[in-house]
């Protein structure tokens, strides 16, 4: 679904994950400790990582509620880069 970068990451930003805890698509974030100062590290992290910026449009708390739509407006504009 997406890559071990992505997973490395976004499992970094959540500390109520254990180590060997499945990071499932549709897993609430919040839920699993992603707050607002995690999103921001997280945003950053993700846009060195990737080489992109995210559009202010995608800024959003749903865009960061699930790793699968978070995963999918990452790749939207990664492949839009290219």
């Amino acid at each position: 679904m997406w890559d071990e970068q992505f997973e490395k990451l976004l499992r970094s930003q959540l500390p109520f994950l254990e180590a060997g805890e499945e990071l499932g698509g549709d897993l609430n974030l919040r839920e699993f400790g992603l707050d607002s100062l995690g999103v921001v590290d997280l945003l950053v992290s993700l846009e060195q990582a990737y080489g992109i910026r995210l559009r202010d449009e995608d800024l959003t708390m749903d865009t960061f509620a699930e790793p699968s739509v978070l995963w999918a407006t990452l790749s939207r504009q990664i492949n839009s880069t290219k």
